[in-house]
């Protein structure tokens, strides 16, 4: 992986020098930092300001690094996505992350590791949905302001208990990952095409295979035979195939020729999957307020008022839970609710 690669991706003409390609490179978020870190390790030059961007933008993975760190130990979550994959680039190049993606056993976990962000972390703005009806998944996500939030982008934690949500239909939730490291991370990927099965993947992307070429993929069977068990076969076909057009896939290209057998009975599968099952429905949260911290509940629990629009009760905040944007009067009753709950406890 080097600087050619990233003027390919982005589409930037060398002969034009770094600052055009930087200049691409903002049109994409923390796109930007990927760039200074490549220019860093090629010995351009760089004023100040580029300087303490880029220090910043360290500083910020790793502070990501130490909360996952100190989470997993004390809760029992552990990251996905991104921070797993920022360990396969090469020593001071600096991959884009927005956010640190963590997922929890069960949903107590989810809450003890929520509330210790609470607890150290400046958090700002706690966002709740619901996956499903009974049993359901649950995922919050954290938001606290950088250093400096006016140039650089806002802390975001994300934890969930179900690692790979699916599309809602025909690919189900699939809660854990696999236990190779560097197989989970291909399968992270592939499930990421699922938002946008028809838009070729971004440039982070195929870094971040261009990265999974060099770990060790030596049972090319096994790793496409545990991406057809998670239902990604399609996805990581096309993905290697779109990848194969930049970046020589290496040990990769006999995973690709591994999966050629399993995208027909996928597909096919899936076919038959989307008429016969509901589409998994996801209930999203309105704050109503933020609680003190409720150490003893390692669960959320539902209050269901005679207005018939259910509560969410939380840990840490309690949230509607209405198929639409509340109006005033479900507010204002919502609200009559808890303080009715609140008398009663």
């Amino acid at each position: 992986m080097n600087t050619a690669l990233l003027y390919r991706l982005l589409d930037a003409d060398p002969a034009a020098g770094p600052a055009e390609l930087l200049h691409r490179a903002r049109a994409g978020r923390d796109l930007p930092h990927l760039v200074l870190s490549a220019l860093a390790l090629d010995g351009v030059r760089m004023g100040e300001p580029a300087r303490a961007e880029l220090r910043r933008a360290r500083d910020r993975v790793a502070q990501y690094a130490r909360l996952a760190a100190g989470l997993a130990r004390s809760t029992g979550v552990r990251a996905i996505r991104g921070l797993p994959l920022a360990g396969y680039y090469p020593d001071g190049l600096l991959r884009p992350m927005d956010g640190l993606d963590l997922v929890a056993p069960d949903e107590a976990a989810l809450w003890q590791a929520v509330i210790r962000l609470v607890t150290d972390q400046p958090v700002e703005r706690i966002d709740v949905s619901l996956l499903g009806e009974r049993p359901h998944h649950t995922a919050v996500t954290l938001h606290w302001p950088a250093e400096d939030p006016l140039v650089d982008p806002w802390y975001r934690v994300h934890l969930t208990t179900a690692a790979l949500p699916g599309d809602g239909s025909a690919v189900p939730v699939r809660p854990y990952l696999a236990a190779d490291e560097h197989v989970e991370c291909l399968i992270a990927l592939a499930e990421s095409c699922l938002r946008s099965p028809s838009r070729p993947p971004c440039p982070v992307t195929l870094l971040d295979i261009a990265a999974l070429t060099g770990r060790p993929f030596s049972e090319p069977a096994e790793t496409a035979a545990v991406l057809a068990a998670y239902r990604l076969a399609p996805e990581a076909a096309t993905l290697l195939d779109h990848a194969a057009g930049h970046v020589p896939l290496g040990p990769l290209a006999a995973v690709r020729a591994e999966l050629a057998p399993a995208l027909a009975p996928e597909h096919r599968r899936r076919a038959e999957a989307a008429t016969a099952a509901r589409r998994l429905r996801t209930r999203h949260g309105t704050l109503l307020r933020r609680t003190v911290i409720r150490h003893a509940w390692d669960q959320a629990r539902f209050l269901i008022p005679s207005s018939g629009t259910p509560l969410l009760l939380t840990p840490v905040a309690d949230y509607l839970l209405a198929p639409a944007p509340p109006t005033s009067t479900t507010r204002t009753a919502a609200l009559q609710a808890l303080h009715h709950w609140d008398n009663l406890c």
